[in-house]
This record gives structure tokens, C-alpha cells and sequence, in this order.
């Protein structure tokens, strides 16, 4: 099982091998101010979200963030603890992303 923080350039290097899934913790509004193209949305704060992410397969590859990098930390350890084999958290989040001026999708 391999779950950890990984850089923006990391992150974006597992992103473009096309195998993982891309879940942002955000909220809805902050999902629908800018998000990283192919982005699955899945609000953190919601009740539901453990349930939610429950429903994913545990075999696949996951890459998860959020603005700053905590929701999905937290996100992260939760997938760890339901059993997910590979999940990768974007370290200091969108802000990072955009700070690299990598894409954000509107």
C-alpha cells in the first residue's frame, strides 16, 4: 500500500500517466471557481464522505487534493484506513498548482 504527500511536479507527472483517478475534497463552490481537468468532485465537509469515497474501487490509483493540501491529507489517511491501495495527496494543494502555473479548468 503507498500512500503520501508528493510534490506539484510530482503530482502532475501522475496525472499525465493517465491511470489514476483525480478526486477533489474541495466544496462544490470552490470545485466550480477552477479544478484540474478531469477532477472528480467530493465535498470533504459533507456527512456522507466517508461513504462516498466507500464506493470507490480499492485496487485503482488515486490522486486526491484540495486548496491547500490539508483536506486531502486527511482525505488521504481515510482511504488508507478503508483499505485503498495507492493514493497520492497534492502537498500544499490547487495553490501550489497554480502558483507552478499549471492548467486550472473554469
Amino acid at each position: 500500500m503507498n500512500h503520501k504527500d508528493v510534490s506539484t511536479a510530482d503530482f502532475k507527472n501522475y496525472l499525465e500517466e493517465d491511470s489514476y483517478i483525480l478526486l477533489d475534497v474541495r466544496t462544490p463552490d470552490e470545485f466550480k471557481s477552477g479544478r484540474l481537468k478531469g477532477a472528480s468532485n467530493i465535498n470533504f465537509y459533507e456527512e456522507t464522505f466517508e461513504d462516498e469515497i466507500d464506493k470507490f474501487d480499492k485496487r485503482k490509483k488515486y490522486l486526491v487534493y484540495c486548496r491547500s493540501g490539508n483536506r486531502s491529507r486527511q482525505a488521504m489517511f481515510l482511504m488508507r484506513d478503508l483499505g485503498f491501495d495507492e493514493v497520492y495527496n497534492l502537498e500544499n494543494g490547487i495553490i501550489s498548482w497554480d502558483d507552478h502555473g499549471f492548467q486550472i479548468e473554469k
